[in-house]
């Protein structure tokens, strides 16, 4: 998938097979809803991917049971590369985005860069842009995932 991207890099203090595990095995820890980007009306739930591995989607759980798909694994290479879809409940049956993440050893430290692509098909009047212009969107996105990673590396 191509299209307008935000693409975000941390380093975290681990190897990128231990990176990788953290990242999928560990999301559910991990990530923080954040007002501006909910998955849903209700919060972001519990993510995880399942079943893990080649095949797998990953999914939120709510309180209430309840349970989504937010996107299908495309790529499953641990300690190098994962990638799945993102789509929101909201969007119509054509948009879809897709998550990109790579994991590169870089000294003792594994640069862990996040590219969330195909925003330009969302359109600016669509509940997830909150109306914003794509660059701005883009900025405010690129600082959620920011904040997503830093939780990743305080993992470990």
């Amino acid at each position: 998938m191509s299209g307008a991207a935000v693409i975000v890099a941390l380093r975290v203090a681990a190897t990128p097979q231990a990176a990788f595990a953290a990242f999928t095995d560990g999301i559910g820890r991990w990530w923080q809803s954040h007002p501006l980007f909910p998955l849903s009306p209700k919060g972001d739930g519990t993510l995880r991917f399942d079943p893990a591995g080649p095949g797998g989607r990953l999914v939120t759980r709510f309180a209430d049971g309840e349970e989504w798909v937010i996107g299908a694994v495309h790529c499953w290479q641990p300690g190098e590369r994962l990638t799945f879809g993102w789509r929101l409940p909201s969007f119509a049956s054509d948009p879809a985005t897709e998550v990109e993440v790579r994991f590169e050893a870089v000294g003792a430290e594994t640069r862990v860069t996040v590219e969330h692509r195909g925003w330009d098909a969302i359109p600016q009047g669509h509940a997830a842009r909150h109306g914003f212009e794509l660059m701005l969107f883009q900025q405010r996105l690129g600082e959620h995932w920011r904040g997503l990673l830093k939780g990743l590396a305080a993992q470990f």
